[in-house]
């Protein structure tokens, strides 16, 4: 029997099995005003995709699509653990990157000039603890999008992708993903892949290839499913116009820029971006001159610029294709000029300068305690801590812009979050290195990969700071011009290429493999065997650059900056843990104010002593040792009589552990009472002879000097 909702819309779902579970798209349950909403569910999980699409354009030069992924804590039966604030607000960073995530691949599957308002919301309303929810969110904000009408190219499936005992398995478990060597997303549509985001220790391109098609195989199922909910559904097409240059003005652009380009302009940068801008105002100017009776030019403005910088691209492709020659004059393989420097802020614990080209990337990195890791309370996550953490800043003056400064935005949260993936798979263990690790890009000057200049930077700077990496990183961006179906690859794009091109996509890694990938393209779907070269033309990029790291600073640094903390590291019992913090945590904060150094405590027994004074350090680890030391026998210890009995006494040796002194063990000469020789608070001398298997603790005086 069919159910109706109360718009008088039957309830409906249609369900497939997608990697061992089911996965079922509901419709018309909820979202009742919406333009096309999908109940998504798979396990426990349960996503709503709500698409909505405004009635009309809006007037704007770019397409002005929004798609933003909901964290609901209820969803995973937890309320937030903040002190103060318990409604979701300011979307976490976590957040921020999963719809990231999600509008990478979605994007580029409108047509160009399609400036209908759309905005999509993933939100997750149960959470299943035995995978991530980002890629369900995917295919819910998909399938919401297939029933809208609109032109979207789609059904698009995520995947992500992890490798355990050298087989792949899609929705790990968190045991699985810790034990995983690579943590993989590949978004893609039926024929081809549209995104891909990886991080990776250091695992081989040839992993990462048929990691990928691996994940193009089993997205398949969910592909279907999604067209059969809009063959169902049946949606009316959507009525929309394009906006793009008129056919006219384009032709009259690309006769007026054709034999002004090419050669002409294929200079280095930034010279060869005035020439260009040059050339820009002159076209303006003539155009105005010719269209002066006609109507006004400042009306039509935008449009013969949007012409004109399209006519730019083509002359872009036109150079690479037809005379395998970039917009700055460089072969297809070849990379910018490279300048580096590092220890270039005094006061700073490590920094660099990495210059390429024209884009700058300055990296300062801070070393703390522990107790400065980033707390972490999300959905997913409870009381996880971040101990690394990368930060990425670009105002609008590194673009020569007048630019409001503000709180980071998607795009510098997404270049700092693959940078901190670049160098994470290389940090030191909390054991050998037990610091809390901030390390911040600030970009000077950008023209094009600034996020590769953040990790190679940042790779200087912690190098600089001394912070042992088990290997350094570099990164390069790659680009790709599809004539046909000849892919031509670029290595070390800039902007000119990235804005003319069909994928940008970049690559991290060491000298033994990747750590961090992220691939977007601008074509609807590639297939596996071009992202192949590109991956293999990025190795040499990377190592080529490596090298150049490695001659301004081959190692890293044997010693910390003066100004750097000093920390000293122990393991305790973790049993002995509450005798270093003490009651209402007196005692650590006794050993904190009298000796000025810094403790933290992790619940597995690892003890972290900071200062700027290593005598403040010794004073603090020696009062801890005492605390939390282990009765060895045949040892002499300095104790205290705290209790007498007829038969003997008991003697406090440690914190917490006493011992007993039989009256037999108080002289080598007969005792009559032990009040004889013994009174309570009495300190003495007495050596551990024996631990029985019940744990009592027998002492000694007899032949102890006193």
């Amino acid at each position: 029997m069919s159910i109706i909702n109360p718009s008088g819309k039957e309830i409906f779902s249609v369900t497939t099995d997608f990697c061992g579970r089911p996965l079922t798209l509901e419709v018309n349950r909820v979202g009742f005003r919406t333009t096309g909403s999908v109940l998504v569910r798979y396990g426990d999980t349960v996503v709503l995709g709500s698409a909505q699409v405004g009635s009309r354009p809006v007037t704007l030069d770019y397409f002005p699509l929004s798609i933003d992924y909901e964290e609901k804590f209820y969803a995973a039966g937890k309320i937030s653990g903040s002190r103060f604030i318990k409604r979701e607000g300011r979307p976490s960073d976590d957040a921020v990157l999963v719809g990231r995530l999600i509008d990478r691949p979605i994007r580029p599957l409108f047509p160009k000039g399609y400036r209908q308002e759309v905005q999509v919301v993933a939100t997750v309303l149960s959470m299943d603890p035995a995978f991530r929810p980002d890629v369900i969110a995917m295919i819910a904000a998909s399938s919401a999008l297939m029933l809208t009408g609109t032109p979207f190219d789609g059904p698009v499936v995520g995947l992500r992708v992890g490798r355990v005992n050298g087989e792949f398995k899609a929705f790990l478990t968190p045991e699985e993903r810790a034990a995983s060597d690579l943590d993989l997303v590949v978004a893609g549509i039926e024929h081809g892949i549209t995104m891909v985001e990886a991080g990776a220790k250091e695992v081989s391109e040839t992993v990462i290839v048929d990691a990928m098609t691996w994940a193009h195989q089993m997205m398949q199922p969910a592909i279907q499913l999604q067209k059969e909910l809009a063959e169902k559904v049946a949606p009316t097409a959507q009525e929309y116009e394009l906006v793009l240059p008129n056919e006219t003005v384009q032709a009259t652009a690309d006769a007026w820029v054709d034999g002004k380009l090419g050669e002409k302009i294929r200079r280095p940068y930034p010279e060869r971006n005035e020439v260009v801008n040059e050339i820009r105002w002159q076209f303006h100017e003539e155009m105005a001159k010719a269209l002066d009776d006609e109507v006004d030019y400042d009306e039509v403005r935008d449009e013969y610029d949007e012409a004109f910088t399209m006519a730019l691209h083509k002359d872009v492709r036109r150079g690479i294709v037809e005379d395998g020659m970039r917009p700055d004059g460089r072969a297809l393989t070849e990379i910018r000029p490279l300048s580096s420097e590092v220890g270039i802020l005094p006061r700073a614990h490590g920094s660099s300068l990495f210059t390429r080209g024209v884009t700058q990337g300055m990296n300062i990195v801070t070393l703390a305690p522990l107790s400065y890791a980033q707390l972490v309370d999300t959905m997913e996550r409870t009381d996880d801590e971040r101990r690394y953490m990368h930060h990425y800043n670009a105002p609008g003056y590194t673009v020569g812009e007048v630019k409001r400064m503000g709180s980071p935005g998607r795009r510098e949260i997404g270049h700092g979050y693959l940078a901190e993936r670049a160098l994470t798979a290389v940090l030191p263990s909390v054991e050998d290195f037990p610091y809390a690790i901030r390390s911040v890009t600030e970009i000077m000057s950008q023209n094009g990969s600034t996020s590769m200049a953040a990790t190679c930077s940042s790779c200087l700077a912690l190098m600089d700071a001394g912070v042992p990496l088990t290997a350094p990183v570099s990164g390069i961006a790659m680009g790709l011009m599809m004539d046909g179906e000849t892919p031509y690859v670029l290595s070390d794009i800039a902007d000119a290429e990235d804005f003319a091109g069909d994928m940008d996509f970049k690559v991290t890694g060491t000298s033994k493999g990747i750590t961090a990938l992220q691939m977007d393209m601008k074509v609807h779907g590639l297939p596996v065997d071009v992202l192949r070269q590109a991956l293999e033309q990025s190795k040499s990029g990377r190592a080529f650059i490596l090298e150049h790291m490695l001659s301004i600073l081959p190692a890293p640094r044997e010693t910390l900056s003066p100004y750097a903390p000093r920390i000293e590291k122990l393991k305790i019992n973790p049993e002995k843990i509450g005798a270093v913090i003490g009651k209402g945590g007196e005692v650590i904060n006794k050993i904190t104010a009298e000796t000025g150094a810094e403790v933290d405590i992790k619940e597995d027994g690892l003890i972290t002593v900071a200062s700027p004074d290593g005598e403040s350090i010794a004073k603090a680890v020696a009062w801890i040792k005492r605390l939390v030391e282990e009765p060895e026998v045949g040892k002499t210890y300095s104790g205290t009589v705290v209790t007498i009995k007829d038969f003997g006494a008991f003697v406090n040796i440690l914190p917490g552990v006493d011992g007993m002194l039989h009256i037999s063990q108080l002289s080598n000469k007969r005792v009559g009472k032990v009040t004889d020789v013994l009174k309570e608070g009495q300190r003495v001398r007495v050596k551990l002879t024996d631990i029985d298997d019940r744990g009592r603790l027998s002492l000694t005086m007899k032949n102890v000097e006193q």
